[in-house]
């Protein structure tokens, strides 16, 4: 099992997690900004945290170890989906209902699969 699994594999399931958790985190915090300042009436100042939190969403997505930017980009929507519904509980104080938490759980998986699955 281990020749399955290079070194640079190996840091790559380690790194790539990590880099989609910040990837999640900057995007929800930037595209809230916007909703504050459209929805809840907050300053337009805002939208410049909002912006600097989007370009480095962005930044942060290239740096994942992929070939291909769509799948890339299709392996991330099941991080970001369960850390929108981590956002909807600590942020904004609504816990997820349990719909929530299985199509979440269902949207990881199919996430994994995309990721890391074989290829050949």
């Amino acid at each position: 099992m281990r020749d399955v699994f290079s070194h640079a594999t190996q840091a790559s399931i380690v790194l790539t997690p990590v880099l989609y958790l910040a990837a999640a985190l900057a995007e929800i915090a930037g595209c809230f900004a916007f909703w504050a300042w459209w929805r809840l009436d907050k300053a337009p100042l805002w939208l410049l945290p909002g912006v600097f939190s989007l370009v480095l969403f962005a930044w942060l997505l290239t740096l994942v170890d992929s070939d291909y930017a769509g799948r890339a980009y299709a392996a991330y929507g099941g991080v970001y989906i369960v850390t929108s519904l981590l956002w909807l509980w600590l942020v904004e104080q609504r816990l997820p209902d349990r719909w929530d938490v299985i199509g979440a759980a269902i949207c990881l998986l199919g996430a994994g699969i995309i990721l890391w699955g074989p290829r050949g």
